[in-house]
Parts: structure tokens; sequence; C-alpha cells
């Protein structure tokens, strides 16, 4: 699952359809900074996943020791 997928629980619909061919415009700052207030969302539930499942590891994790003849 990408991350687009999990943010927003639907496929990514590329830009490659949204103009005709020939078809040109400028890319105004409001879009740009849209597009960077989303990059920081995901980055940051990205960062709030990462957290989770490390802190559900060190809970879990122990000192295994194993002698001769143990089953394993």
């Amino acid at each position: 699952m990408t991350p687009y997928e999990a943010l927003y629980e639907r496929r990514c619909i590329y830009p490659i359809r949204w103009f005709e061919v020939g078809e040109a415009g400028l890319i105004g700052p409001s879009l740009g900074h849209q597009a960077m207030e989303k990059v920081k969302v995901i980055q940051d539930r990205l960062k709030t996943a990462h957290s989770h499942q490390k802190f559900y590891t060190i809970v879990r994790r122990r000192e295994l020791e194993f002698e001769v003849d143990d089953w394993v």
C-alpha cells in the first residue's frame, strides 16, 4: 500500500490525464503550498506509525539464553 492510499483510502490519480495534449498551465504558489502541507501531514503520520511499531517491539523484546541441547 502506498502512503497516498494509506492517507486517502483510495488509489492515486496520476496527473497525466489531467490535461489534454497541447494544453499547458502554470502551477501557482497555492498549489505548491497545498502539496507541501500534504507531504508534511504524510510525514507526520508515518513518524507516528513508526514510533508505535518501535514501541511495540521494544516492549516485547527480551533476553534469551540458550544452552547446549535446548530444543528451540
